[in-house]
């Protein structure tokens, strides 16, 4: 018989099979479809840390305000130590019967220590406990995720501090713009990732409030010190409202909208290294360990991790905005809508992880092409912003009348199928009698780079100031 076979519960129905959550309340179990879409366990057992610390920072509260004895709270305390043990040991057996994680480990507490484990629930819910199980969670995520970033921001710099020289086409709109080089481009990212990092640590310290307390929705009646909570389990402080506290997930939305901001940068530079990687540029190459070939044509090497982080953004952009519609109609406070939070924001931190080790692992190991990169440059007259400064500067002209005479200037060029330099100085001053040889000074490509110099440019001795101060800042 298969799960869409197995017949429903009936009213009359033995009551030892009612939920023993609220097996007082309810004569007859669950029927199975509603056992199939209640379940969560599949899900929220990869709260069982979280889950267990906070019950023991639970427990020790509990004891110290007189609530429950030192003998039940130190049994409950061992306990739980020896679930999370066997958990870890892979030995603990997750009962789908039991829903979730939280009943999952206090039937296992029961099993351990007997009739005590029921007291460890005194002035909770399972709405505060898994509003603190998942900002534990979403807190540890970042963590983990910052230290991520921090790795591919040191991948970036460092081919940046390799490449502080080395020209390449700047681009808009993808067509050539002005001369940059590969150093100067790759810090680009760096800060790009740097406020991805700013953003989970603005979340991470909003999500740093504790609920643990808040009970079902309104607090509790029993003398419980939440702050004594909100210390042993690092939080800044306990939540101030207990409505709000159990029905909000902000810190996920916010954890997910940074994840989506990071996928739509680590797409960006994918995107890059695909374009790149192609036989009409040919400026980088990556390695065998990030490339795959084709089952049919021997020749092909294709940047297909790359182009997988690119196709992953939609998905970590898909899962916010489900999570936004998901919480936009609820009224206060809990719902179990709510529990479908879990497994989108658990899913965006396993692809985020994924991303991020495969992006740092293509940067670290790429190989540059320095030749590719300047051959580009001839083309696409890449110093014309340079002739309308230099005009700008050596003739007074107004950078809107300079802008009018290069580009007539380029349309000869264009006409004569050459290079701006390639034009003579009789070509030039048909368009602009004042000018003078010294204009072929700025049409070279590395005077065109040495010359941005400003604060953040693309000079070389630009970008290896930006590569030290980018080293101090986030490393």
């Amino acid at each position: 018989m298969t799960a869409d076979m197995v017949p429903e519960s009936t009213p009359n129905q033995d009551a030892r099979h009612a939920n023993q959550m609220w097996g007082g309340r309810f004569a007859a179990g669950p029927s199975a479809v509603m056992a199939r879409i209640n379940v969560s366990i599949d899900v929220d057992k990869r709260l069982y840390s979280q889950d267990i610390g906070a019950s023991k920072a639970h427990a020790a509260m509990l004891a110290k305000q007189g609530i429950l004895n030192a003998a039940d709270a130190e049994a409950i305390i061992k306990g739980l130590d020896q679930i999370l043990g066997e958990i870890e040991a892979e030995s603990f057996v997750f009962e789908r019967s039991l829903e979730d994680i939280h009943m999952n480990v206090e039937s296992r507490l029961t099993d351990l220590i007997g009739p005590a484990a029921g007291r460890l629930h005194t002035a909770r819910s399972r709405n505060d406990q898994v509003a603190t199980d998942f900002r534990l969670w979403v807190r540890d995520a970042i963590d983990r995720h910052d230290r991520q970033f921090r790795a591919l921001q040191q991948a970036l710099i460092e081919q940046a501090e390799r490449h502080a020289a080395t020209v390449m086409p700047g681009y808009t709109h993808l067509q050539i713009a002005q001369p940059v080089t590969f150093g100067h481009h790759l810090l680009a990212y760096v800060e790009m990732i740097g406020r991805d990092r700013s953003r989970l640590a603005d979340c991470r310290a909003r999500l740093n409030e504790n609920p643990l307390g808040s009970a079902a929705l309104a607090g509790t009646s029993f003398p419980i010190d939440r702050f004594v909570t909100s210390a042993a389990l690092g939080f800044d402080r306990p939540t101030a409202n207990s409505l709000d506290a159990v029905s909000d997930r902000d810190f996920a939305i916010e954890f997910q909208a940074g994840a989506a901001i990071a996928a739509m940068h680590l797409s960006r530079l994918a995107e890059e290294l695909v374009i790149w990687t192609t036989d009409a540029f040919r400026f980088v190459r990556l390695s065998d360990a990030f490339t795959t070939g084709s089952s049919i044509m021997p020749q092909k090497r294709n940047p297909d991790a790359a182009e997988l982080v690119r196709a992953k953004a939609g998905g970590m952009i898909g899962h916010l905005v489900g999570l936004l519609m998901m919480m936009k109609g609820l009224p206060l406070a809990y719902g179990k809508d709510m529990q479908e939070d879990k497994a989108p924001t658990f899913e965006v931190s396993d692809t985020l992880e994924l991303c991020l080790a495969a992006m740092t692992g293509m940067i670290s190991d790429l190989t540059v092409d320095p030749a590719a990169m300047r051959s580009a440059t001839e083309r696409g007259y890449i110093t014309a912003t340079d002739l309308a400064d230099w005009l700008v500067r050596r003739l007074g002209l107004p950078f809107r009348q300079a802008h009018h005479v290069t580009g007539s200037i380029v349309k000869r060029a264009e006409d004569k199928g050459c290079g701006l330099a390639e034009l003579t100085l009789a070509e030039m001053q048909a368009v602009l009698p004042e000018i003078t040889m010294e204009v072929f000074a700025v049409l070279s490509v590395d005077r065109a780079v040495a010359s941005r110099t400003s604060y953040g440019g693309t000079a070389p001795e630009q970008v290896m100031t930006q590569v030290n101060a980018a080293r101090a800042r986030f490393l």
